[in-house]
């Protein structure tokens, strides 16, 4: 389940999917620096570029490449974080450049794992040392990728949101259908910063 909201006509997040011949998923979510036209260019540029290397099972070389390219096509201190994950069977793999940490529910033990992988963005340094993670999924488990529109968030206050309380209301809804706890990050939001228009992209 997906929920995407600009903060202004043409948007910096990205997330897509794909399915390998050998049923491998791929998951991608990202956020382009900056907003509109700019962000909006580096999302067609790495929408692009992944649907090119989708079916690699080598993340890091893949990170790579978009690199490389974003590199090669001088975009001018733009870059691109994202977070790629690849499931196959219960073998989960993920890695990050510049993204929020992912969020699993483990169903067996009702509690929340959090995987926090630091990296630059893409197309800051070329043969940055990027981390890879393998842990498994199960039955009933849940995963939460995020951009940092949610834990950024600002409320009438200035307060942020936080990573606290999107852990927390992802606590409480974690063991859901997808859509549900989708719509409970939604209800949060809304509730927190009381107006329609966010500031950042907003995407999980």
């Amino acid at each position: 389940a997906v929920y995407m909201k600009t903060a202004t006509e043409v948007g910096g997040d990205y997330y897509d999917f794909h399915v390998g011949m050998d049923g491998t998923l791929t998951v991608v979510i990202g956020d382009a620096t900056g907003h509109g036209m700019k962000a909006g260019t580096m999302v067609t540029t790495t929408k692009s570029l992944f649907s090119s290397h989708a079916s690699n099972p080598d993340i890091l070389f893949t990170f790579q490449e978009i690199t490389r390219c974003i590199k090669y096509m001088n975009m001018q201190m733009l870059s691109m974080c994202l977070s790629i994950i690849k499931i196959k069977g219960n073998k989960m793999h993920i890695s990050a450049a510049g993204m929020p940490p992912a969020l699993i529910y483990r169903s067996k033990t009702k509690t929340v794992e959090e995987i926090v992988l630091k990296g630059m963005p893409l197309g800051a340094f070329q043969d940055f040392p990027y981390q890879l993670k393998e842990t498994e999924i199960f039955t009933g488990d849940t995963l939460l990728l995020m951009s940092d529109g949610l834990p950024e968030m600002f409320n009438k206050n200035k307060e942020l949101f936080g990573y606290e309380r999107v852990r927390v209301t992802y606590e409480k809804a974690a063991d859901k259908n997808p859509e549900e706890i989708i719509q409970e990050l939604k209800n949060a939001g809304a509730d927190w910063s009381q107006t329609e228009i966010p500031d950042d992209d907003v995407t999980f």
